[in-house]
């Protein structure tokens, strides 16, 4: 029992000493492997084989005219609206109109009673009649004095009495005529006609009811909505190209949808305000429609597009080839050996599709408008098609 355990340990150490020989061997193996000379000439062979080339879509720079819109929001106002009152006092006899009606100017709206306005008409006219029927008989009185006079057989002073007399009647008769035309005026108020053309709104009164000259509320509004006009803001920084393009030539303005995708009406513009609200920054502008499709209705908030100007000739690229980085603007270009180089770009304004390019490209060149995040400067690339894109627009 004594020599057993000595035993069995000598043959734990040969054990443990052939795993551990084992091991070096293995991992020495291994170590041939990866390191060894033909290890090293597989990474050669590997490093030797060609990249392959990164996919992407290009587009050529090219030279065109690019118009520059300003986006706003607008709401439409009529371009004229009226509120219709009688100016004399009396019941309504007729009423002419429906509510909601278009009108034109001119046209009947209320008949107020005439027949007391026509009475008054009617004493002014004769209270004259008398006055002139009193004038001539003054004037031949007149006549006799003055024949008398040179005869010595009347005074100067009868003679001044009744020339007196007979001015103090033409006097008279000219008040009578100006009785006559208030009169006149008077009756011709009983009559409302529409002032302008346009559409009426809710009727205020009813026939029969008595209306006021004083009254407040009116008796019918009219808007004219044939033409139409919209208010709308810009930035107080576009006022000077505003201006400048506005006097050559009235700019086009188009009112669109809440969600700018229908358009409703184009117009042009009328009105630049004549100072800068300074809470906002911005410039109010007032935009005529003629608005024939009644398409706007006051009070109608919509999206503005006004065209401030056109730029003429300059570079321009899809937007998707611009690129953002470290140092600015860049854009990937397609070189003949088909590889790309990185080329900084001066940029003037980017629109919903293009980018204006001031200096970094020239018209010709080819720039990479997809597949930018797996580019670097000296890749090779392979141009693909849109055929994907247009096939899902097609099926859209």
């Amino acid at each position: 029992m004594v020599e057993t355990a000595p035993k069995a340990s000598r043959i734990f150490r040969g054990v443990l000493t052939a795993f551990i020989l084992l091991v070096i061997v293995a991992g020495g193996y291994v170590g041939w492997k990866r390191f060894g000379p033909q290890a090293a000439s597989s990474r050669a062979a590997e490093a030797a084989q060609p990249v392959a080339p990164v996919p992407v879509r290009v587009a050529t720079a090219e030279t065109s005219d690019i118009p520059v819109y300003l986006n706003g929001l607008g709401s439409v106002q009529a371009f004229n609206t009226v509120t219709v009152r009688s100016r004399v006092d009396g019941q309504i006899e007729h009423i002419a109109f429906t509510e909601g009606q278009m009108v034109k100017e001119g046209d009947l709206l209320i008949q107020i009673d005439p027949r007391p306005f026509q009475a008054a008409l009617d004493q002014a006219v004769a209270k004259k009649a008398q006055d002139e029927a009193m004038l001539v008989s003054a004037r031949a009185d007149l006549e006799r004095t003055r024949q008398l006079l040179t005869r010595d057989f009347a005074t100067k002073q009868q003679f001044d009495t009744q020339q007196a007399a007979v001015n103090s009647l033409i006097a008279q008769i000219q008040g009578d005529q100006g009785a006559i035309d208030n009169a006149r005026t008077q009756l011709t108020y009983t009559t409302i006609r529409a002032p302008l053309t346009g559409r009426t709104g809710f009727r205020q009164v009813d026939q029969g009811n008595l209306v006021h000259a004083t009254d407040t509320n009116g008796i019918v509004d009219i808007t004219q909505i044939e033409p139409i006009s919209v208010v709308f803001t810009a930035p107080e920084s576009e006022l000077s190209e505003i201006n400048k393009a506005q006097a050559q030539v009235p700019l086009k303005v188009w009112a669109l949808s809440p969600n700018a995708k229908n358009v409703l009406a184009e117009g042009q513009l009328t009105l630049v305000n004549n100072q800068v609200d300074t809470a906002t920054g911005t410039i109010r502008l007032k935009a005529r429609f003629e608005n024939h499709d009644h398409a706007l209705w006051p009070g109608m908030s919509v999206d503005t597009r006004l065209l401030a100007q056109t730029l003429k000739g300059v570079v321009t690229v899809p937007g998707t080839a611009v690129q953002r980085g470290p140092q600015g603007l860049y854009a990937y270009v397609v070189k003949p050996d088909r590889t790309v180089e990185l080329r900084n770009l001066d940029v003037g304004i980017i629109t919903t599709d293009k980018a204006v390019i001031k200096n970094g490209l020239a018209a010709g060149e080819t720039v990479v408008t997809s597949g930018h995040y797996r580019l670097q400067p000296g890749v090779a690339i392979q141009v693909v098609d849109n055929a994907p894109q247009r096939v899902a627009a097609e099926e859209k």
